[in-house]
């Protein structure tokens, strides 16, 4: 089969499309035949050596809509089954930019049944990331929470499960953005050019990696969660900080899957790139302005 990888640290040119086995799927997991793969700055981070290590082959991809194929014992799938999924690591030999991806049985969930695939396949990581950013976060609806970066993919799912959760939301983005944001579920909408009153919210989702910038909003004995870890600020004024570390979670990926079908949740979806393109996808995403994710369709 066909897989996106990387066999040295680069630019959008590292990325290769390489010939390997079909993995078979073990004790408690599934192959899952890919119909479509978000494509995530995480995966240019992981192209780009963010991560460090030595660069062994290493295969791209978090997210993955599609259909299982074979399941392992102990794994309560049934082949035909249309599944999401998040596959987490950052050295996992395979990713999910494949033709065919095995994943952990309790790392998927149902697809949202009024999603296509591609538009199913820019979920997982993303709402996960919002979904377990508000619960580290643990605020009480009626709180408020300030979401920077809350146009981006982290961002809005967060904008809208705030909401949901009964939180009062202010979201932070670009002007552009402020009748899509307000629509999604926020608040209020500050402009990133405006200055942001201290000490207002009692907490903070900085999606935007905002460091140090998104301390000031944020009350005495508030909370700061970070989305990139390693990168979150000193802590002050009694502010607990935390970062996300994003968990594969098929069980709360079912719930967000019911979410979608709802309407709570928005999946957007920029363009759609065969796997032979895949370089060519992370050179669109390195030019930036992008309203939605990238996908990739073997």
């Amino acid at each position: 089969m066909r897989a996106a990888t990387v066999s040295r640290f680069g630019g959008p040119e590292a990325v290769e499309i390489t010939e390997v086995p079909v993995p078979d799927p073990g004790p408690g997991q599934v192959r899952i035949k890919v119909a479509a793969a978000a494509l995530n700055p995480v995966d240019a981070a992981m192209r780009a050596g963010v991560f460090g290590g030595a660069c062994e082959r290493i295969g791209l991809g978090w997210d993955v809509a599609g259909t299982v194929e074979s399941v392992g014992t102990g794994a309560n799938w049934s082949p035909g089954d249309r599944v999401i999924g998040l596959a987490t690591g950052h050295r996992t030999p395979l990713g999910t930019h494949a033709e065919y991806a095995v994943l952990d049985a309790d790392a998927i969930a149902p697809a949202p049944v009024t999603l296509d695939d591609a538009h199913a396949s820019v979920l997982p990581l993303n709402a996960l990331s919002a979904a377990q950013a508000l619960d580290m976060a643990s605020l009480h609806p009626g709180q408020s929470l300030l979401v920077t970066g809350a146009a981006g993919g982290v961002g809005a799912h967060t904008v809208e499960l705030g909401q949901h959760r009964g939180l009062e939301v202010t979201a932070l983005g670009s002007a552009q953005d402020e009748q899509f944001l307000l629509a999604r579920g926020a608040s209020r909408f500050v402009s990133r050019d405006e200055i942001l009153p201290p000490a207002a919210f009692d907490g903070v989702i900085d999606a935007a990696v905002l460091g140090e910038a998104a301390l000031a909003p944020v009350r005495d004995g508030g909370t700061y969660i970070g989305v990139w870890p390693g990168q979150e600020p000193a802590a002050e004024r009694g502010i607990r900080i935390d970062a996300l570390d994003v968990r594969a979670d098929g069980a709360k990926l079912a719930e967000l899957s019911r979410l979608a079908d709802r309407g709570t949740l928005l999946a957007r979806v920029a363009e759609i790139f065969p796997l032979s393109d895949a370089a060519a996808a992370h050179a669109r995403l390195a030019e930036g302005g992008l309203r939605g994710r990238l996908v990739i369709a073997p």
